[in-house]
């Protein structure tokens, strides 16, 4: 067991029945889990319900951790499964909101930091962000994934590979492929 991981070690309290270590865990790791998912399905509702079912994956899975690689790891394989499926699940099933959008077009709420700039400038910057975040929505699962995991959750090549169950190189080959299709739709910003 590596005692240097502290997230390994709440595991494996709470493999030996120390239910209270996965308090520790969400504590911990609730913010930045619910970031990535909010930024992967595109609005907070869904992210929030997805973080909460890969915590309750994290405690029936207890059993089945081992510490071979970084708890961030597991944690983030287990949230980009959820997000793949709630993706495809709302391909074959799309609803319609009350305003006659769909699901997919319902805008993610960003906060922007308080800036004393003129309005028109905070405006090209919200329209701005709206085009990087529509942009990224719109790329293939395994572009998006990688470009999320790298960019927002500073994840190294090595545990995207795990996560994604891929080569390094594939890493890589996605996250050069994701920013050039991204540089090239937000060309005239």
């Amino acid at each position: 067991m590596n005692h240097l991981d502290p997230d390994g070690v709440l595991m494996c309290r709470l493999q030996s029945g120390e239910e209270s270590a996965l308090n520790e865990l969400m504590n911990r790791w609730q913010q930045p889990l619910v970031g990535f998912i909010c930024r992967y399905v595109g609005n907070e509702a869904d992210a929030l319900d997805l973080a909460q079912e890969t915590f309750v994956r994290v405690y029936e899975s207890r059993h089945r951790y081992k510490q071979t690689a970084k708890f961030s790891t597991w944690l983030f394989t287990i949230a980009t499964n959820l997000c793949r499926n709630l993706f495809r699940w709302q391909k074959r099933h799309p609803t319609v909101t009350l305003d006659g959008e769909t699901q997919d077009s319902v805008p993610l709420i960003e906060t922007l930091a308080a800036t004393d700039d003129h309005p028109f400038t905070l405006a090209d910057r919200k329209e701005l962000a709206a085009a990087v975040r529509d942009s990224i929505q719109a790329l293939p699962h395994d572009l998006r994934t990688t470009l999320l995991l790298f960019e927002y959750e500073d994840l190294s090549y090595e545990e995207i590979a795990v996560i994604l169950e891929c080569s390094m190189k594939a890493v890589e080959t996605r996250l050069y492929r994701a920013r050039n299709i991204l540089r090239d739709k937000l060309a005239g910003w």
